[in-house]
């Protein structure tokens, strides 16, 4: 080969070098000047080898409250995460991320609210460095009805009587019972026996075995938010109450011999003549609770089936009146009858006494005392009135969803 030959392999060769350093300098990197964006060398260099997966899926729905929230990288780590409702400045959820950083999941206890959309923006960077980022949505179960208590009779923080039960009232039927029951605690700074009874799937009261115990603090809590009451109902709320237990007060009523003795901690206060219920009005016997109190009150025989026309009917305003039944059993000042006071049953259902005698008694009690009626014929109806203690120890416990 001549030199011209020699020199032209010379030059080739040169030029290749040349050309193969030219294309690796010029591969561009992401946003570097010149590059083209929809250049495929660019987007194999720009791509992320970090994946993200949210649970539950992406856009998924119907999820449960108490259902578990994470957040999931591979092939990298997760560098931020943020779930939070979709409503303009609620507070995003709050959780932690694994030592590995690869799993984000959401706070032990956490009960997601009803209803609700969730937002979910991730970032997450594999070990190159690139970023990968994820936004997607999920939705919460939208419940049928939701479920709200209410502490259904009593003044809530104050003193009430050894006979007052724990009633809870709900705003929706309970199907799941026993659900909807565990969630539901009596802390007592006397430990007593008591147990939950449902009356209907809308009402349910708890009492110990016997009376409360003169200085019972009572406190009740409800952890319904998040709760599967059944039947497509939901629980959206906790709730907490409580009450003192005063002075024992129990009196009894005897309606044959006329008389109301009065006892507190068991020491007799006072007896005094009273007039019951007459033939076909007579006032139920068993054990009742004082319910309300009502320093005047206006009794209308037509709101207890007597019509005007009756030779029985009444419209009159009484004094000191304390409820003790639904249907309208009272204590009461009867002026009208001190006659018969302590010697014949001459009322409409009540328990009648001098104005001396009921204004005494309306000082001395409070809501929750007890006031058994005995040496009557007629029984008293089961709910008429706050009649728990009518039913023996065994039949209440037979009452609890969880029995």
């Amino acid at each position: 080969m001549g030199v011209r030959s020699r020199l032209s392999v010379s030059l080739i060769g040169l030029c290749l070098a040349v050309t193969l350093t030219s294309c690796t300098s010029a591969t561009p990197s992401v946003g570097a000047p010149g590059s083209s964006p929809g250049a495929s060398v660019s987007a194999a260099v720009t791509t992320s080898a970090a994946t993200i997966t949210v649970t539950p899926g992406a856009g998924a729905s119907g999820v449960l409250p108490s259902d578990p929230i994470s957040v999931i990288a591979a092939g990298g780590t997760l560098s931020s995460v943020v779930i939070r409702p979709a409503t303009s400045g609620a507070k995003p959820l709050t959780g932690s991320l694994s030592a590995d950083g690869a799993t984000w999941t959401v706070d032990d206890g956490t009960v997601l609210p009803l209803s609700t959309s969730f937002v979910v923006d991730a970032k997450a960077v594999d070990p190159a460095g690139r970023a990968k980022a994820l936004h997607t949505t999920f939705s919460t179960l939208r419940p049928t009805a939701t479920l709200k208590a209410v502490w259904s009779a009593g003044p809530i923080g104050k003193q009430v009587g050894v006979g007052m039960p724990i009633l809870v009232a709900f705003s929706s039927p309970v199907t799941d019972k026993a659900a909807v029951e565990r969630k539901m605690t009596v802390d007592l700074s006397i430990p007593v026996e008591g147990s939950w009874h449902w009356f209907s799937d809308k009402s349910v009261h708890w009492r110990p075995k016997t009376f409360w115990p003169t200085g019972e603090k009572v406190n009740v809590t409800m952890a319904l938010n998040g709760v599967d009451a059944g039947g497509g109902v939901w629980g959206t709320t906790d709730y907490a109450f409580g009450y003192d237990i005063g002075s024992s007060m129990i009196s009894t009523v005897d309606v044959t011999n006329h008389v109301m003795t009065v006892r507190q901690g068991g020491k007799v206060l006072r007896v005094i003549p009273i007039t019951t219920g007459k033939t076909g009005y007579l006032t139920r016997g068993g054990i009742k609770v004082i319910m309300t109190q009502e320093t005047s009150r206006v009794m209308d025989s037509t709101t207890v089936d007597i019509p005007k026309s009756s030779p029985d009917a009444y419209h009159l305003t009484v004094k000191y009146a304390q409820r003790l039944t639904w249907s309208g059993e009272f204590l009461h000042a009867a002026p009208w009858s001190v006659a018969s006071q302590g010697k014949a049953n001459v009322s409409h259902g009540c328990t009648g006494m001098s104005d001396a005698n009921a204004i005494w008694l309306f000082g001395v009690s409070k809501i929750g005392d007890v006031v058994q009626y005995i040496h009557s014929t007629r029984p008293i109806e089961q709910g008429n009135g706050w009649t728990d203690w009518n039913l023996s120890w065994a039949a209440w416990q037979a009452g609890s969803a969880l029995a």
